[in-house]
């Protein structure tokens, strides 16, 4: 006996003096899904069951199908993407990738590895997921990072500069400049997952199809620790393949 997963979602802003839960609906159940911050603000669900919980040998109608959340929308939130084509149970796992796919990869509901002869078989193979922001009829607002100063490191409070060009150019009130932290993810839970959103002081267009962006490093280690980020220029909602930089 299998119990229908829920469909619900809770989200809570920490920073309110008095935060309390909000709860969504999704547009399906889910158990054991990943959930992954994309480099546009979006959120992706993916991976799961349908029904059961987390646990060997527990869960059972593998949810195929991702979803994707918007949290700036106030209507119409979830989007249902296309089907996978493997399940992922228990022990599945999801990171973004530096091109803005999603990697997924893994499934392994059982004690040991156990390839034949079970409903859902140990399957170690990999898969990309590609969020709508990679369809090419985005690809005339999809910028592209050309350089990034002082040796792509980001200091906090200090200035920085951010070379980037794209063909159809909107306005610099359509560009943000983020830096997400690799994560790592395992049993639903997507660890060192962080996106900073920077302080843009200006877009200056260089000609052609060349901008360079000024922004400010993040103002404390609390906002974002040293390490290493990943830099997305996004432009009219779609990001730009991520850079490396360092934060310290």
């Amino acid at each position: 006996m299998f119990m229908q997963a829920l469909a619900t979602c809770g989200r809570l802003r920490l920073t309110d003096p008095d935060p309390n839960w909000v709860m969504e609906k999704m547009p399906m159940p889910r158990a054991m899904g990943d959930m992954l911050l994309l480099p546009n603000g979006n959120v992706v669900i993916i991976n799961g069951v349908g029904a059961g919980t987390a646990g060997w040998e527990r869960g059972r109608e593998p949810v195929l199908t991702p979803v994707i959340f918007r949290p700036s929308e106030t209507v119409n939130r979830f989007s249902v993407m296309a089907p996978a084509a493997r399940p992922r149970l228990y022990h599945s796992s999801a990171v973004l990738l530096k091109d803005g796919r999603v990697l997924v990869g893994g499934s392994n509901p059982h004690v040991f590895y156990n390839f034949t002869g079970v409903e859902y078989p140990t399957d170690l193979s990999l898969e990309a997921f590609s969020p709508p922001y990679l369809a090419p009829e985005f690809n005339p607002v999809r910028p592209t990072i050309r350089y990034v100063t002082n040796n792509n490191v980001l200091g906090f409070r200090v200035f920085c500069y951010v070379t980037f060009s794209v063909a159809d150019f909107v306005s610099a009130s359509d560009v943000s400049i983020r830096i997400m932290a690799p994560s790592f993810t395992t049993h639903s839970f997507g660890q060192n997952q962080r996106m900073v959103v920077l302080k843009l002081r200006g877009v200056t267009y260089l000609g052609g199809e060349a901008y360079y962006a000024t922004v400010v490093g993040p103002s404390t280690a609390e906002i974002a620790p040293a390490g290493y980020y990943m830099l997305f220029v996004v432009h009219k909602g779609v990001p730009s393949s991520g850079w490396w930089v360092q934060v310290m």
